[in-house]
């Protein structure tokens, strides 16, 4: 799946012991499977536990828990573009509404 452009985003529950998850995650090291190693890490992994907030403020727990979540997805998706040699198309135009005159820049 490493080759693909996917990102995998696992969230661990309860009181169980994650250490495949960690390994699986790859930030430390890239995994390996039968001789073939990751063509880039694609997963994320975080213990809910680790983002409980103990004075019961669930709407700060909850914006740590998705901000660490979802922090590796840009490079993640970055990576995968760069390997491929994709590069973004030029922006569009600016929206210019209907009936509104259209501004030209010489």
């Amino acid at each position: 799946a490493s080759c693909l452009p996917m990102s995998i985003i696992i969230v661990g529950v309860g009181p169980a012991e994650f250490d495949a998850m960690v390994e699986l995650d790859g930030d430390e090291v890239r995994i390996s499977s039968r001789g073939r190693y990751a063509e880039r890490d694609i997963v994320q992994f975080v213990p809910f536990r680790d983002y409980i907030d103990r004075s019961g403020n669930h709407i700060l727990s909850m914006a740590r828990l998705a901000k660490d979540v979802l922090a590796e997805i840009p490079d993640q998706f970055l990576s995968y573009m760069r390997t491929r040699g994709i590069k973004p198309s030029p922006a569009p135009p600016p929206y210019t509404p209907p009936g509104q005159p259209v501004q030209t820049q010489i």
